[in-house]
């Protein structure tokens, strides 16, 4: 075999590759390496396949205990769900959660900004408060609202600490309505102040300096620069306890106050049908908070106006383009041009590419073989 020396390094010798047969040469146009002999094998996944059956078998399981099972009563069910009082217990709900996450977030937006002030004073105020209404119970704090008249009868307004212009009735002010809207609003300021600066403490530094540098006014800078980009952080997790408020107002059945809760224990009590009454009860509850998800969607697609350049589509808007799509693959006719070209290409079916003929040796690279 001949060598071929490198002057560089006398003491190195280099053996030149054997030569390959003609049809294994690259671009020998071989069978072995064409593409059209490639098949694609789509890889297995076993445990998702089980994962998948035992799931498919347990929601089959609690479908047919759900239809066969009588004492689920599904007919007082649909009864009761559309009943007057129950309506009103709905309607009770839901200005209770108003009214809550009205006090709650305005008040919370306010306690964000006094963490953030520069004044100690402020700072000690609002951290004394976020400790406070965090740490006692809310059923406690609703009583204690309740019967706010024990320790103060009657409310005066006028100059602190001087003359009083008038005085009110306390039980005419904080009923049972006004007690439960200050015991879940003033509880949820304590939760939505954290959120709120942590939206905007999740704004990047520059924007404030940028704000600042153009010399624009500080509570200007909060509300028309920082507090915008921070709504993208602070929608999902408002909403969320949102959700967690309209479910917090069952607590305010210890003082009998007509929300839907406490209507629906009071007719069960009656008519000694628990678990029907407490089904419409969820029914209604799971109307609510999903009528509050769908709002959170088109609320977080509002504020990524800013960050994204393409919006995500809404769920409608996928509905009607893929119904397009499929209508014009079953007619032959064009898409039409405003469905987006991602939902007019034919999918693939993924897989791993491999050789069905006899497989070629490793490939060679070109610093391995001869001097150069």
């Amino acid at each position: 075999m001949s060598t071929v020396s490198l002057h560089q390094d006398e003491s190195r010798l280099l053996a030149p590759p054997p030569a390959l047969p003609d049809g294994d040469r690259p671009g020998s146009g071989s069978s072995s390496s064409s593409p059209a002999d490639l098949r694609i094998v789509p890889a297995r996944h076993p445990g998702r396949w089980v994962a998948t059956a035992v799931v498919a078998v347990l929601l089959a399981m609690v479908v047919s205990s759900l239809l066969t099972n009588d004492r689920w009563q599904w007919s007082v069910v649909a009864q009761y769900l559309t009943w007057p009082s129950v309506v009103d217990g709905v309607w009770g709900t839901l200005r209770l959660t108003l009214a809550a996450a009205v006090l709650g977030f305005g008040l919370g937006t306010v306690l964000a900004l006094m963490r953030l002030s520069r004044s100690p004073l402020l700072r000690g105020v609002a951290w004394a408060y976020i400790w406070v209404f965090r740490s006692v119970p809310l059923i406690l704090q609703l009583l204690l609202w309740y019967n706010l008249a024990y320790l103060y009868p009657e409310l005066s307004f006028g100059i602190p600490f001087g003359p009083s212009f008038g005085e009110v009735d306390t039980l005419t002010i904080i009923d049972k309505f006004g007690a439960a809207v200050l015991g879940l609003g003033l509880s949820q300021a304590a939760y939505s102040a954290e959120i709120v600066r942590a939206g905007i403490l999740g704004v990047d530094q520059g924007q404030h300096e940028a704000a600042a540098a153009l010399g624009i006014p500080r509570a200007r800078q909060q509300l028309r620069i920082v507090l915008p980009q921070a709504m993208r952080t602070i929608v999902p997790t408002s909403i969320n306890e949102i959700i967690g408020l309209v479910k917090g107002t069952s607590v305010v059945y210890v003082l009998a106050y007509g929300e839907l809760f406490y209507t629906v224990s009071v007719i069960y009590g009656r008519n000694l049908r628990v678990v029907p009454m407490l089904l419409v009860a969820a029914i209604w509850y799971l109307v609510v908070t999903t009528a509050l998800t769908v709002a959170q969607y088109y609320l977080e697609r509002h504020y990524a106006k800013g960050a994204l350049r393409t919006l995500p589509p809404t769920p409608v808007q996928e509905v009607r383009w893929r119904a397009r799509v499929a209508w014009s693959r079953l007619t032959g006719s064009p898409v039409p041009a405003s469905v987006p070209p991602a939902y007019t290409r034919t999918p693939h079916r993924r897989g791993h590419l491999t050789r069905t003929g006899t497989p070629d040796p490793a490939p060679r690279r070109a610093d391995e073989g001869g001097a150069a």
